[in-house]
């Protein structure tokens, strides 16, 4: 092709502030590639002209390469109690200076929810957020930052609209929001865990588990709480044997180590 592929991410960054560079090249050129083909287009420069004259064009493009299954705010009357009681505890028991966890993150909707929940109780550069997932291509994504309009369609309006911007078809998350959050791969079955949590977030993931298999994890995360931190887990998840495990229930999907 007449221009080469990092020509084209620069111009793709520069129209979509979609970075490229999050994503494996190998696998992303070919899919890209494969819809220039599509086109018969010839050259990743006549197809930045198309993308800059022709919206269809450019929704395609972007939609394309932001396959959304991700879900921001997910079970929203959790996320109020979270909001309301449990970051103003934590924040009141172990101050500013939180050390967060999300496990098994995939997209990034969980962690940057949590980012947005805890704006509304600390500034900004007090939120750190450690991010984990056994998917480098999730990771990427989560990376990207870009979101269906049905994966956000939970978000409180005003954290919508501040921290969302519409790019074609998808929503892309602010840079501020993005920066809270540090991404990195981590198998829950395999590698050491974190050591002193002051919240571990891991949702809707450990229903694919075997019982043993959820049980050694609830278990880690039990060790990887700091005296007081909470476990937060998704509504279609339950610890049975929380009480043996050493947890204390605090509502439906709240765990607290003594």
């Amino acid at each position: 092709m007449a221009y080469d592929y990092e020509y084209f991410k620069k111009e793709v960054l520069s129209l979509t502030g979609i970075d490229l560079s999050c994503y494996k090249e190998k696998q992303m050129k070919r899919r890209i590639d494969t819809l220039i083909g599509k086109h018969k287009i010839e050259g990743y420069d006549k197809y930045v002209l198309g993308l800059k004259n022709e919206k269809s064009l450019f929704d395609e493009f972007v939609n394309y390469i932001t396959i959304n299954v991700s879900e921001f705010y997910r079970n929203p009357e959790q996320w109020k109690l979270m909001d309301e009681q449990v970051i103003p505890e934590l924040i009141g028991k172990f101050g500013k200076n939180l050390k967060v966890w999300s496990a098994a993150c995939s997209t990034g909707d969980e962690p940057y929810s949590l980012v947005m929940a805890f704006s509304k109780h600390l500034p900004l550069n007090n939120i750190k957020i450690n991010a984990t997932d056994l998917d480098k291509q999730v990771i990427a994504k989560a990376k990207a930052g870009l979101y269906s309009e049905k994966s956000i369609a939970a978000v409180p309006e005003d954290l919508k609209k501040k921290f969302f911007t519409k790019v074609g078809p998808s929503y892309k998350i602010a840079d501020e929001i993005k920066s809270r959050v540090e991404f990195k791969e981590h198998n829950l079955l395999k590698d050491p865990y974190p050591t002193d949590c002051h919240l571990i977030v891991c949702r809707n993931v450990l229903i694919y588990f075997t019982e043993e298999a959820k049980d050694e994890v609830f278990r880690k995360y039990y060790k990887s709480l700091t005296s007081k931190g909470i476990l937060f887990i998704g509504s279609t998840e339950q610890i049975i044997n929380y009480k043996e495990v050493g947890y204390e229930r605090k509502s439906s999907f709240f765990y607290q180590k003594p």
